[in-house]
C-alpha cells in the first residue's frame, strides 16, 4: 500500500520544492522591477530625479525618512557605462548607494569615504573600463538604482541643499 504513494508523494515534494526555489529567486527580480518602474515614472533613465522632501503621500517607496532628501536615477548600462557624479553637500551627511536588478548593493559611498569631496563612480559591466578618475562599479545586470540621501537638521534647510544637490549627475558614458 505504501509503494502505490510513494511515487506521488516524491513528486510532490520535488514540484513543491522546485516552485519555492523558483519563487525564493524570482523574489528580488520582481520587486526591483516595480521600484525601477515607480521610480522611473519620475524621469528617464539615466538622469536623476529630484523629488520633494520625503512624505508619506509623495514617496513611491514604503517608509521614507522626514529628515531625508532623496534623489533616484534608474540606470541603464545597455548603451555603455553610466557614469555617476555626487556634488557634496558642505556640512550634511550625504550618501550614495547602487542597487542592481537582484536588490544587491553594489556600492555606498559618504561624504565620510570620500572625505567630503564628491563621489564619481562608473557603473560597468565586464569588459568595460571606468573612465580616468572614476571609481569602477561592476555590475553583473544592465539595470538597478542610483540612491542619493542627504540628512537636513532642519526642513528650512532645503532649499540651499536643493541646489546643490541638483548639480549631481547620472548618465550614460
Amino acid at each position: 500500500m505504501m509503494r502505490r504513494w510513494l511515487f506521488p508523494l516524491v513528486a510532490g515534494a520535488l514540484v513543491a520544492g522546485g516552485a519555492y526555489q523558483a519563487t525564493l529567486l524570482a523574489t528580488p527580480y520582481v520587486l526591483m522591477n516595480a521600484a525601477m518602474k515607480k521610480i522611473g515614472a519620475r524621469g528617464p533613465e539615466n538622469r536623476f530625479a529630484f523629488g520633494d522632501m520625503a512624505t508619506a503621500d509623495n514617496q513611491p517607496i514604503v517608509r521614507p525618512s522626514p529628515d531625508l532628501s532623496y534623489s533616484t536615477c534608474v540606470f541603464n548600462l545597455a548603451k555603455g557605462p553610466v557614469l555617476i557624479d555626487i556634488e557634496p553637500v558642505p556640512d550634511h551627511y550625504w550618501s550614495v548607494s547602487i542597487f542592481d536588478a537582484r536588490t544587491d548593493v553594489a556600492a555606498v559611498r559618504s561624504d565620510r569615504d570620500t572625505g567630503g569631496k564628491a563621489a564619481r563612480l562608473a557603473l560597468v559591466k565586464a569588459g568595460q573600463k571606468a573612465p580616468a578618475g572614476y571609481e569602477p562599479v561592476r555590475l553583473e545586470h544592465d539595470r538597478g538604482i542610483a540612491l542619493i540621501r542627504i540628512l537636513l537638521a532642519d526642513p528650512a534647510e532645503f532649499p540651499v541643499i536643493d541646489a546643490i544637490r541638483r548639480k549631481s549627475t547620472c548618465k550614460v558614458l
